[in-house]
């Protein structure tokens, strides 16, 4: 799926503004008419994208979890001869249904990634267009991240795990259009796809051509251009800057990718760009390369998350979290636990930043698990690597975040012929990257996937939820941990390690909460991490400070953020950009 563009065969609108929305917790909306529009009166406004939650919380929709309609209308102009209209929706939060003028139109695949709508008969070109979405946030039972009610808590008789709203995992369950929505037009008979094979001396680009057409590609920048052509149903164009300007997050050197497909008359159908940099990305015994050398991943764990805004993309908060990033020091991080918008990896290319990008999978039940979810966890791999498997700043997929949190004894039992699976499908559609997964203590330093992983990734919290405020048992039984997993003998990250600190709470000895103990765990751990000859790196956990449902564990946020939710410093930012940016 190609983004958006605006360029001389394409264009992209953003529908980005005030919709309208009407909750429907009884699932009635269809029956009453919804679909074919709402009625002003009854419906409330609310801006797109964005959460619905923080919007709206006055009027009781804070922690609602069920389906609401929204609605907007928009002209669609009159299209070129041979173009086709499509809406793309960037992520609607969990599922969508979509209608057109009231008519069936398309639905939402994997959650929190992009889907589109054909509008060929739905809507004439030159006329206004009523769009009606409904949208639930409520998971699915066989999904990658499954469902959870009020009743399984008592079921499972473990009352003090409750969230209000029920969730499984520990941040908010947001619901709505939390990215934007496009208006696109663009040829018929243009390119639907393209794969980029990226080394340091080369790019190749792959496409499927009809007949007659041509693919002329080329590749812009520091000076020089570089061209290519190619024919044929599967077209392939070799580009080879001399000399090549490596991209690394020391070096965010990118070119300017422009492809270009033309008809036997010499006709321009279609035009495609991109900005990508020239890189590689390897595992290599119990290091991770660079650019062909050892590298260290220095970074965070974070969230999609901001006041009000919910989930929804946040543009300002985005620019400043990367110059946070840059002024800490931190060169990667993992998108925990979801896809992130297209968006951020833009400024990830542009500015510098690896990611580690991840499938929503999340505590994983192996007691629920069925041929549905292997099914829709596949789904979800092969979508987010049909999005992302071009971009330069992505460095490897994350197929699962802490499966076997309860520590069922399902999980030693049913998942490694589900890994298997699982890793064998992400492999076959994208070889040339490292395939991990974020491993939880429960499921132990023998964890199933470790055998089908490449990049053994562990979250350990040794010195918060146990050990408290003793780092240096703490720190004895992480390098147990190290030495127990690097016998797998694969490089290990940590991809988690944290502590909650609130804002301004201070004391002279280790005291949990307190800004001191936050930077303290945090520098044990970095020591440690630096020290073992198999881990290659860290990321802190978290970011920043982001809302969570209520539990009694949690005042409003987690707050392991090294910066708060508004993005204020504590002291262990400061700690962090002493280690990381004075190490070398």
């Amino acid at each position: 799926m190609i983004r958006p563009l605006d360029n001389a065969r394409r264009s992209a609108r953003d529908l980005s503004g005030v919709w309208h929305i009407a909750f429907d917790p009884d699932e009635s909306g269809e029956a009453q008419g919804w679909h074919r529009g709402l009625a002003r009166e009854s419906a409330l406004p609310i801006a797109v994208p964005g959460s619905w939650n923080e919007q709206l919380a006055e009027v009781g929709y804070m922690n609602y979890v069920g389906s609401a309609w929204l609605e907007t209308r928009f002209w669609l102009p009159p299209l070129g001869p041979g173009d086709e209209a499509v809406l793309r929706f960037g992520s609607v939060d969990y599922h969508a249904e979509v209608w057109v003028n009231g008519q069936p139109a398309g639905r939402s695949g994997a959650a929190m990634l992009p889907f589109e709508v054909p509008l060929d008969g739905l809507a004439k070109p030159g006329s206004e267009v009523t769009l009606v979405v409904r949208v639930s946030n409520l998971l699915p039972v066989d999904g990658p991240t499954q469902r959870v009610t009020q009743s399984d808590y008592i079921t499972e008789g473990r009352y003090r795990d409750e969230y209000l709203p029920a969730v499984r995992f520990d941040f908010f369950p947001y619901g709505g259009i939390n990215r934007p929505v496009y208006l696109i037009t663009r040829p018929k008979a243009g390119l639907r796809d393209y794969r980029l094979a990226i080394d340091m001396a080369a790019l190749e680009v792959r496409c499927a051509l009809r007949d007659g057409q041509r693919l002329v590609g080329s590749l812009s920048g520091f000076g020089g251009t570089w061209r290519g052509e190619a024919e044929g149903p599967d077209a392939a164009v070799r580009l080879a800057p001399d000399p090549a300007r490596l991209w690394s997050p020391e070096e965010p050197n990118l070119y300017t990718l422009q492809l270009d497909v033309y008809a036997a008359d010499g006709t321009l159908i279609d035009r495609v760009t991109q900005r990508v940099g020239l890189r590689n990305f390897a595992v290599e015994g119990r290091q991770v390369l660079l650019n062909g050398a050892p590298y260290t991943l220095k970074g965070f764990g974070k969230h999609e998350d901001s006041p009000i805004h919910g989930r929804g993309l946040n543009g300002p908060q985005m620019i400043k979290d990367f110059r946070l990033l840059k002024w800490c020091g931190a060169n990667s991080v993992r998108t925990s636990h979801y896809p992130y918008a297209e968006e951020f990896l833009d400024l990830a290319d542009e500015i510098g930043l690896l990611v580690i990008d991840e499938v929503f999978s999340i505590n994983l039940d192996f007691r629920k698990v069925n041929a549905a979810t292997l099914a829709a966890h596949k789904q979800a791999a092969a979508e987010l690597i049909a999005r992302d498997i071009n971009r330069t700043c992505v460095i490897a997929w994350s197929l699962a975040n802490e499966p076997g949190y309860l520590a069922e004894p399902d999980y030693r039992t049913e998942s490694p012929a589900y890994w298997r699976d699982l890793f064998g499908h992400a492999r076959a559609l994208d070889p040339s990257r490292p395939l991990t997964h974020a491993n939880v203590g429960y499921a132990g330093n023998d964890d199933p996937a470790f055998a089908e992983a490449d990049l053994l990734m562990i979250n350990r919290y040794h010195g918060w939820y146990s050990e408290p405020a003793q780092l240096d048992r703490a720190t004895a039984r992480l390098n147990a941990d190290f030495d127990a997993i690097a016998a797998h003998g694969k490089p290990i990250l940590v991809a988690e390690f944290g502590a909650d600190a609130l804002a301004g709470q201070h004391a002279s000895y280790d005291q949990l909460f307190t800004e001191e103990y936050q930077a303290s765990f945090i520098r044990a751990y970095w020591q440690a991490i630096t020290a073992h000859p198999a881990v290659v790196g860290g990321h802190i956990w978290a970011f920043a400070d982001f809302r969570t449902a209520q539990h009694g564990r949690r005042v409003v946020q987690n707050l392991k953020g090294v910066f708060t939710r508004t993005r204020e410093p504590k002291l262990a930012a400061w700690a962090v950009r002493e280690l990381w940016r004075d190490d070398g």
